[in-house]
């Protein structure tokens, strides 16, 4: 069995499936919404109905959609969050790279582990990028490249000419090309890259829907005993992806309260949280951290926001901020030590 059917979602579909008909589908798209809302899986779904050659599109039945649906079709290209290869790596070795672990994702019928936060988009991947979209399609008409958790690419001032090349791409693309994005923090990525993207939001999945989720015979083996529908409804909030490594998720966002509330404990209790953080080898599990603080930041100022908390609403806005240049310090081997005693010195304000 390849990947899961495409649940939900039906009003962007049919937004989307009617562009494409009409010839209006932009050739750069950014799909966004709350982790784990399946945007992945629409933005393959997209791409199938570009490369389908039946009836109906997309129809599942042809060739084209058959090869999509085990992602071995040969204009689709699936990029998302790896970790780094040494060395300069060529293109070669990178396309290999992709191509093993889309594999791996549709052998797991497409339920996969979020990408650790070590996991980047790293710039040899937008000259890959770059050189694959100059090549004619080799079996239908068009090229599709899908790029999951967009937010992730690592800028390199080391390497302008290949990243200007990729903006170059995005914000004039080849005619047979079309890229789609999806991100679940769309604030943070490159503004060069929001600028020049459509973007459209995906929103949770119903509770009808998410009972067609849990209804699917691998998704109960994902998932594991315990618990009825009822309660994976509620948890999921609309996010199926919630219900897998459930979890080591809870686990994730427990340290980041954690770490705010130390950030605004008093000095001697955040220097304490900082160098407790582990030295280069946490560099990982501290940049999930990182990740999970960035998205209680964002629920922390649209509610204050929304409850005409102005000042607070800033203070949080300016804290993502931070966090964003200490998930980028991160990415270049920085001890968390040293990253969580500087990020925390500028949150300890936060609250007041």
């Amino acid at each position: 069995m390849p990947l899961l059917p495409l649940i939900g979602h039906q009003p962007l579909r049919d937004r989307l499936a009617a562009q494409w008909r009409s010839g209006r589908l932009p050739a750069s798209i950014l799909l966004h919404g709350p982790e784990g809302v399946g945007k992945q899986r629409l933005a393959l779904w997209l791409g199938q109905m570009m490369l389908c050659t039946g009836d109906g599109s997309p129809c599942g039945e042809c060739q084209a959609c058959r090869y999509t649906l085990d992602v071995q079709h040969p204009d689709l290209h699936w990029i998302f969050p790896r970790p780094r290869i040494k060395d300069d790596p060529g293109s070669d070795e990178v396309k290999e790279d992709l191509e093993q672990a889309a594999g791996d994702r549709v052998k797991a019928h497409g339920l996969y582990k979020r990408p650790s936060g070590t996991e980047g988009i790293f710039v040899y991947v937008g000259r890959y990028l770059v050189q694959q979209s100059a090549l004619s399609p080799a079996l239908g008409r068009r090229k599709v490249f899908i790029i999951g958790d967009a937010e992730r690419m690592v800028p390199q001032a080391s390497s302008p000419e290949a990243a200007n090349a990729f903006l170059k791409l995005l914000e004039e693309p080849p005619p047979t090309v079309t890229f789609i994005l999806t991100s679940s923090e769309p604030s943070s990525l490159l503004p060069t890259i929001r600028s020049r993207v459509v973007a459209f939001r995906v929103s949770r999945l119903g509770d009808a829907d998410m009972r067609r989720f849990l209804a699917e015979p691998v998704v109960r083996g994902a998932i594991g005993p315990g618990g009825n529908d009822d309660e994976r409804v509620r948890l999921s909030d609309g996010a199926p992806g919630r219900l897998l490594f459930h979890d080591e998720q809870a686990a994730v966002f427990a340290r980041a309260h954690a770490f705010l509330e130390a950030a605004q404990g008093g000095r001697d209790k955040w220097l304490r949280a900082a160098f407790g953080q582990g030295g280069k080898g946490a560099r990982g599990a501290f940049s999930d951290v990182l990740d999970a603080v960035s998205v209680l930041l964002h629920e922390r100022a649209k509610t204050a926001a929304s409850s005409g908390h102005d000042r607070a609403a800033v203070a949080a806005a300016r804290a993502m901020r931070a966090v964003e240049e200490a998930k980028l310090a991160a990415q270049q081997n920085v001890s968390p030590q040293l990253l969580s005693a500087r990020l925390m010195r500028e949150l300890s304000h936060l609250g007041s």
